[in-house]
C-alpha cells in the first residue's frame, strides 16, 4: 500500500490549548492567593466579625463555583454587596468574582450571562449600600472589570476550539490524501495490468500462430515433435485464457467507460497522435519525435505513451506556456523529457503536486526504467530512461 506522508511539522499547540485545566488551575490559584490576603488583612487590622464573615462569603462562592458554577458565581458575585455595607473596599471581592468568571466562561458556559450577573451585583452594590463611593470612574471600573474576565475566557475557549478544529481538517485532509494516492496507484496498477494483457494475448496469439505453422510443417513420421508443439500451442491458450481470467478480477468495481476498454493498446507510434490530440485541446505542444527503428519492448512502448500523457495533462492542468516533448534513442536507451514553465493556479499548486505523478512512477519502475522528476527554477521536468528490452535486461 502506498502512502503519502506529510513531513512538515506545523506549530506545537501552545500548552494552555493541549491542557485547558492549567488556565483554570491557574484562575483558582490567584483567586485563592486573593482570599488569603484578604484574610491576613483581616486578622492583622482585628476586623469585626461582620467583615470577615463577608470575605468568608466571597471566599465560599469561589469554592463552590469548582462544583457549581453558576451558584458559585453568583455567591461570589453577591458577596460585594456584604463587604461594601460593612464600609471596607470590594475590590479583593470584585477580583475573586471576576476570576471566577473567567473560569466558567472558559469552561464553556454562556458568557453574557455570566457578564450580566458579576456586573449586575457590582453596579448594584456600588449604587446602592455603595452609594456610589468612588465616583464614575468606580463604577466604570467595576463594569468592565466584568465584561474584560468574560470575554477573556469565552476568546480563549473560542481559540482553543479554533485550534482544535484546525488540526482535525489537517488529519483530515492528510487521511484523505493518503487515500486519494492509493486510489491512484490502484487505477494505474489496473491501467497496466490492462495494457500488459493486451500485449501479452497480441503476443501469445503470433506464438501459438508460428506454433501452428510448425507443426504443419513437420513430417508424418515427427510424432513426438509435433506432441511437443501440439503442448506449446496449448500452453499458449492457457497463458491467455488465465490473463483473460486475472484482468477480468482485476476490473471488478471498474468504473472505466466501454470505450477506453476497447481503445487500441498505446505504442510509440501513438506519440503524434497523442501530441495533437493535446495540442487541439489548446496545449501548445513542441515535440521533437525520434521513435527508434530497432526492436522495443511491447510493454515499454505502453509506458513511453502513458508517461508523456501524464506529463502532458500536467502541463495542461498545472503549467503555462509550451510544453516541450522530446522522445529520441541516446546511447542504446529510449530518453524522453517533457517540460514546461510552472502556473501559478488559484490553488497554488503545481504540477509537482498531482497524485498522478505516484502512478507515473510505478508505471516506469514496472518496466525497470528510470525516473527524474525537477520542478527548479520556475520549469517542471519529467525525464525517463528505459532500456528498449524493458524488464527482461
Amino acid at each position: 500500500m502506498v502512502k503519502v506522508q506529510n513531513n512538515q511539522v506545523g506549530p506545537m499547540a501552545p500548552l494552555w490549548v493541549r491542557r485547558p485545566e492549567a488556565l483554570h488551575l491557574a484562575a483558582y490559584a490567584v483567586a485563592a492567593l486573593v482570599f488569603t490576603g484578604q484574610i491576613v488583612a483581616v486578622v492583622l487590622r482585628g476586623s469585626e466579625g461582620p467583615t470577615v464573615l463577608s470575605v468568608l462569603l466571597a471566599g465560599g462562592g469561589v469554592a463552590l463555583s469548582w462544583w457549581r458554577p453558576w451558584a458559585g458565581l453568583v455567591v461570589a458575585s453577591g458577596a460585594s454587596f456584604a463587604v461594601t455595607a460593612v464600609g471596607h473596599d470590594p475590590l479583593s471581592v470584585w477580583m475573586m468574582a471576576v476570576l471566577v468568571l473567567f473560569s466558567v466562561t472558559l469552561r464553556g458556559r454562556q458568557p453574557l450571562v455570566g457578564i450580566g450577573i458579576v456586573a449586575a451585583f457590582f453596579l448594584g452594590a456600588f449604587m446602592t449600600v455603595g452609594g456610589f463611593r468612588g465616583g464614575a470612574i468606580v463604577g466604570s471600573a467595576a463594569l468592565f472589570s466584568a465584561v474584560a474576565g468574560g470575554a477573556t475566557g469565552a476568546a480563549l475557549r473560542i481559540h482553543r476550539e479554533h485550534w482544535l478544529t484546525l488540526e482535525e481538517r489537517a488529519e483530515s485532509a492528510l487521511a484523505t490524501r493518503e487515500i486519494e494516492a492509493t486510489r491512484r496507484v490502484t487505477e494505474e496498477r489496473l491501467r497496466i495490468a490492462r495494457d500488459l494483457h493486451d500485449v501479452i494475448g497480441h503476443q501469445v496469439a503470433m506464438l501459438s500462430m508460428h506454433l501452428g505453422a510448425a507443426e504443419i510443417g513437420l513430417p508424418e513420421d515427427a510424432v513426438s515433435a509435433r506432441q511437443a508443439l501440439g503442448s506449446a500451442r496449448t500452453s499458449a491458450r492457457t497463458v491467455v485464457v488465465e490473463t483473460q481470467r486475472i484482468l477480468a478480477l482485476l476490473r471488478l468495481g471498474d468504473d472505466s467507460s466501454d470505450d477506453e476498454a476497447l481503445r487500441p493498446t498505446p505504442a510509440l507510434s501513438g506519440l503524434e497522435g497523442l501530441v495533437a490530440s493535446f495540442e487541439s485541446i489548446g496545449l501548445d505542444v513542441r515535440p521533437s519525435l525520434d521513435i527508434p527503428t530497432g526492436f522495443v519492448e511491447p510493454s515499454v512502448g505502453v509506458t513511453v505513451y502513458r508517461v508523456v500523457q501524464e506529463a502532458l495533462t500536467n502541463a495542461y492542468r498545472h503549467g503555462e506556456g509550451a510544453a516541450t516533448v522530446e522522445v529520441r534513442e541516446r546511447d542504446g536507451r529510449i530518453c524522453l523529457t517533457v517540460e514546461n514553465r510552472v502556473g501559478h493556479s488559484p490553488g497554488g499548486s503545481g504540477p509537482g503536486g498531482g497524485l498522478g505523478l505516484v502512478g507515473m512512477r510505478e508505471r516506469v519502475e514496472s518496466s525497470n526504467g528510470r525516473l527524474t522528476i525537477d520542478s527548479g527554477e520556475g520549469r517542471f521536468r519529467v525525464h525517463a530512461e528505459f532500456s528498449p528490452l524493458g524488464a527482461a535486461v
